[in-house]
């Protein structure tokens, strides 16, 4: 099976002072997608400088040419369907169809609660996503939607002339919970998974790996409920968050041996976060662009 590699480069740097050479250097790197996070912020980096990202993927289109490019995630936490599908669209056809959508429920946390709402509970969060994603689906799909729903409206909504990939831009949809999985098995062409958030700080790398399997299994289950062929279905793991988060990208072995794993269990894609320093994502610049030219060779 093959495996692609690609990377997520956190929207922290100015434009001009050394985020415009990452987006650059990611392609010429030779990585399958770009990702950036659509936060309003982040853990860590609250107190400093962060950008939005559909100003970023737009920036990172105009210089860029083979580099596909999208979001890991968006979050109906701060985002309404309707703007939002028409920023897409403008999106995917500046960039000449090389737009991917990551998408997830979205969790507690500064984005959460930014626009003034009271944080949502995890059912509300599941319902949200669901006509979130129902809708959005919509209108990049129709020229006009008028829907009216228990959290999202649209009156003649006119998304002319459409996305530029047909009939719509990709999803790739984060969910791991049994609604957020049926939700990838009708509409995704990609789903996302972090691995087992309740195994990050005392769980092993063995764990991990039954636990993915396990997510991997109910993917299965719900594309098969949905008529779907789970095989069509791109998964797609985003490291840094398993509790061998450090090892991957400690050397250029070390990495082979953690794809080479979950390639073996059905991931089609694996994502590793572009290095920021001093922080949760610091890596060895040198080890990071060696595993991006040479780890899918060595796997193949």
């Amino acid at each position: 099976m093959s495996l692609r590699l690609s990377t997520v480069i956190l929207p922290y740097r100015r434009w001009h002072e050394g985020a415009r050479s990452a987006w650059v250097r990611a392609e010429q790197l030779g990585f399958h997608t770009a990702y950036t996070y659509d936060h309003l912020t982040w853990r860590s980096f609250r107190d400093g400088p962060w950008f939005g990202a559909v100003p970023t993927l737009t920036a990172a289109a105009a210089v860029t040419d083979r580099l596909r490019l999208g979001t890991l995630v968006t979050s109906p936490n701060f985002r309404h369907p309707v703007p939002f599908a028409k920023e897409l669209i403008s999106l995917d056809d500046i960039s000449g169809g090389r737009i991917t959508l990551g998408i997830g429920a979205g969790g507690t946390g500064f984005d959460a609660t930014a626009l003034g709402q009271e944080p949502w509970t995890p059912r509300e969060r599941a319902d949200r996503f669901a006509e979130f994603v129902s809708l959005l689906d919509r209108l990049l799909t129709e020229d006009t939607v008028t829907y009216e729903g228990r959290f999202y409206s649209a009156h003649e909504a006119r998304n002319v002339p459409g996305c530029a990939q047909r009939p719509r831009l990709p999803f790739a949809v984060a969910a791991t919970g049994p609604r957020g999985v049926k939700l990838a098995a009708r509409y995704g062409q990609a789903w996302v998974t972090t691995g087992d958030p309740k195994l990050y700080e005392t769980g092993t790398p063995e764990q991990s790996v039954e636990a993915l399997r396990g997510q991997i299994g109910r993917l299965a289950e719900a594309c098969e409920a949905a008529g779907r062929d789970v095989t069509g279905l791109d998964k797609v793991l985003l490291t840094g968050f398993t509790p061998d988060r450090a090892r991957p990208l400690s050397s250029l072995d070390a990495f082979v041996d953690f794809a080479g794993r979950h390639r073996e269990l059905g991931f089609t894609e694996i994502v590793i976060h572009w290095p920021v320093p001093d922080s949760v994502f610091a890596t060895d610049e040198k080890v990071f662009e060696q595993i991006a030219m040479e780890a899918l060779a060595q796997l193949a």
